[in-house]
Order: structure tokens, then sequence, then C-alpha cells
């Protein structure tokens, strides 16, 4: 069987020659593209509870698809009670096909359900064309299980493109319906 996403699909065939037009490319080649997602949630808390790294885990699998990783802090700091290899977080990265599903996912299903949403805040962007965003819920996935989660914890969602700059970045995900605050100018 032959299965694409729905927006692998898009993609290729309505934004990528979208986004030439419009930022005037002689070579599709030249047309940005995401490459990755990483998913990240700290869980700082996790120094006195090990628990919480387990559900988080748990958690992020069921969201992203994909087996979550513990992530190890890398220093001992005193006043935080952390140790050097202790985990204190959660990270997914998401690559092909499963990056594509999450996207839908997040764009249709799990942004709109988002309390007193007014658009996706535009100053997430790092100057060479990759954007990052933070979801102050985890409970607006369908995934998790409302009654089942012991804490809601935050997370954020970092989107790397082929971009050269912040504006070819901020089309790209425009055309994929991530719904920015309007922009004053």
């Amino acid at each position: 069987m032959d299965y694409k996403p729905r927006l692998r699909k898009k993609y290729e065939e309505e934004i990528l020659p979208s986004l030439q037009k419009q930022l005037g490319f002689k070579s599709v080649m030249r047309v940005p593209k995401i490459t990755k997602i990483c998913l990240n949630q700290g869980l700082g808390a996790a120094t006195a509870d090990k628990k919480l790294i387990d559900s988080g885990i748990h958690e992020m699998s069921m969201i992203a698809g994909q087996k979550a990783v513990a992530t190890k802090s890398r220093k001992d700091i005193s006043n935080f009670k952390l140790r050097r290899g202790n985990p204190i977080g959660v990270r997914v990265t998401l690559r092909g096909d499963r990056m594509y599903e999450f996207l839908d996912r997040l764009v249709s299903v799990a942004i709109p359900r988002v309390r007193d949403f007014r658009g996706i805040n535009d100053k997430g962007f790092d100057g060479r064309g990759n954007y990052s965003m933070g979801v102050t819920e985890q409970i607006i996935f369908p995934e998790v299980d409302i009654d089942k989660i012991s804490k809601i914890n935050g997370m954020d969602i970092t989107f790397v493109t082929t971009a050269q700059n912040d504006t070819e970045c901020l089309y790209l995900l425009k055309e994929f319906g991530l719904p920015f605050k309007n922009q004053k100018k």
C-alpha cells in the first residue's frame, strides 16, 4: 500500500507550487520544507517525584505516536537539589510521516481545543528559519486521558525547517494552517 499523510500530499500538490510563486524561487528545491518537529517537556518537579518522568514518557509517547526519551541533567545545581544524570524532562523528535500526522492533529484538533485562543504568537522565530511555540496544557491533545493524568504540564514544540529566514518560515507554516495572530504592520 502506498499511504501518504494528508498534509504531505497537500504540501506536494498545493503548498510547494504556491510558495514557489509567492517567494519567487526558480527552483523547486529552494522552496522551504519542514524537516523535523521536536517536542520537549521539562519536568523540574521530577527531582522530588520520580513517577512524573514515567507518566511524562507515557503521555508524550501517546501524543507523538512514538517512544519518548527522558532527558537528563548535565550539571549539578545545589539550589535546585539537582544532580548530574538525574532525569528532568522528556523529549521526542518526529520526522517523515509521523511528523506530518502530528502536525495534522496539532492544527485540526489540538489547537482548536485551547481555551481563549486568539492565535499563535509570531515571536517564536529564531532568525534562521525555525519556529518554537509553547503549549500550556498537554490535555489539549485527544490522546491524553484527562482522568489518568497526575499533573498538568506544558510542552515546547519546535518546527525545524529548511527556510533561510523567518519570513520564509512564516509563509510555510501559514500554508500548513497554523493560525498566527494578525500581524500589525
